[in-house]
């Protein structure tokens, strides 16, 4: 069974960029009939909050994704010390005692020589008294993991084929000096224990992918398939801070409904064209890393305004029944839900309805006109009153267009823009509620 997961670290709120990850990883899952599981990865029990737990979960239901599993990192550390103390025990895991400040030199030095900077494994060279001197001295090791120097290869849902040489890459550390662990090893353990079968996430981390490929054949597990894609990048065509912070709370207060967020973000990184579609279930069976691509996925608000729209088209009325002002009926969203950009904005006609309707200024020119409209409109017999006044006043006056429409439409809503001309049917249902 395919299994995937989303693996979040509660240290702050999601982003724009979380939540792409997130629904890939539910929408491969749901393809294969398979199952999406949340992990909480809350090792740094320093900066992790319950708030950004709840946060995360508030998050991932307002967009649909509903785990099919739950597991925290924080309950797992008796596992994951009893792994490392076998890795230990083999010589996979080794103690090294260098200070942060040593490691720096140690690089600058090596960039100074053009060479990469790659860990000497200095430590594996201590003796047991070379050790305990340190220790003395009031150090302790953080841990690293041992590479063998052989190929590592795996073939890449998105990146294609991918190579690296174990001999050229530092040994990573896995637990920090306080005893805190790093991503690298609990990650592995979690993924292997839990039976993930595919793996999808950033291409930031394909270096840490590389690694990880000897931690699992050290546990003696399978290691998962592995589909990295490309980063998110803004209008300006590079990695945007802005991307960073653009969390759900912001989208939910730009009035975003969560499906425009899923159509959007399910096309996002391929040139498949974005659908706004209510119902994801045709996203979700055209779901294909092969379609996505390496270059940089732009990220534009704008075109998630644009398909905000186009979902609130086609939203009924049950499902923004809560939102609308009060006395606002089901025939009243249907005649104007195709004019908005946001469900809120619905206010706006409803207040045109039941007015009163705030005036505009009129032009001069514009006054004989008008007057001559209510003359018209009070002896309609309102079976197509738009379409019936228009006509009247056209006759009369010789006006058409702009000149016609705009001083109709600013005495009557109060606005300058609103429905389309008469040949839309929702106008005119609008218009005889008018």
């Amino acid at each position: 069974m395919t299994v995937t997961r989303f693996a979040p670290s509660p240290t702050g709120f999601l982003h724009i960029g979380n939540l792409r990850t997130a629904l890939h990883n539910w929408m491969f899952a749901k393809k294969a009939g398979g199952r999406f599981l949340l992990r909480i990865d809350d090792t740094d029990a320093q900066r992790s909050e319950e708030r950004f737990v709840e946060a995360i979960r508030r998050d991932l239901a307002w967009l649909g994704l509903t785990p099919d599993g739950e597991e925290r990192q924080s309950a797992r550390f008796d596992r994951y010390e009893a792994v490392f103390a076998e890795m230990v025990a083999n010589g996979r895991i080794y103690p090294a005692y260098e200070t942060p400040e040593e490691l720096d030199l140690r690089r600058k030095i090596l960039a100074g020589r053009g060479l990469p900077p790659v860990y000497d494994r200095a430590a594996l060279k201590l003796t047991e008294d070379d050790r305990a001197r340190l220790e003395a001295e009031g150090r302790r090791p953080h841990w690293r993991f041992r590479l063998e120097a052989e190929p590592i290869e795996w073939d890449d849902m998105v990146r294609g084929p991918q190579k690296f040489d174990g001999a050229l890459l530092s040994d990573p550390v896995v637990r920090r000096a306080d005893g805190s662990w790093l991503y690298l090893l609990p990650s592995v353990i979690d993924d292997a224990d839990m039976g993930v079968t595919h793996v999808v996430r950033g291409e930031d981390h394909v270096s840490n992918t590389a690694t990880q490929m000897q931690m699992f054949a050290a546990m003696g597990a399978t290691p998962p398939a592995f589909a990295h894609e490309a980063l998110l990048v803004g209008n300006e065509g590079k990695l945007s801070k802005r991307l960073g912070s653009l969390g759900v709370e912001h989208i939910r207060e730009q009035g975003i409904e969560p499906e425009a967020v899923v159509a959007l973000l399910a096309r996002l990184g391929t040139s498949d064209p974005v659908e706004a579609v209510v119902d994801p279930a045709p996203l979700v069976a055209a779901f294909d890393f092969g379609r996505f691509g390496r270059a940089p996925a732009r990220f534009d608000e704008g075109e998630l305004a644009q398909v905000n729209a186009r979902i609130v088209h086609q939203l009924p009325f049950d499902r923004v029944a809560d939102a609308l002002p009060e006395g606002m009926d089901a025939a009243a969203w249907d005649a104007v839900r195709g004019n908005l950009e946001r469900v809120a904005d619905a206010a706006d006609w409803w207040r045109v309805v039941t007015g009163p309707v705030d005036t505009l200024p009129v032009a001069e020119e514009d006054r004989a006109f008008l007057d001559r409209a209510a003359e018209i409109a009070a002896g309609l017999a309102w079976a197509d009153p738009w379409a019936e006044l228009t006509g009247a006043l056209k006759a009369e006056t010789g006006r058409k267009g702009k000149a016609l429409f705009l001083p109709l439409r600013r005495a009557l809503t109060g606005m300058d823009h609103g429905p389309a001309p008469p040949s839309n049917a929702r106008y005119r249902e609008f218009a005889n509620g008018l």
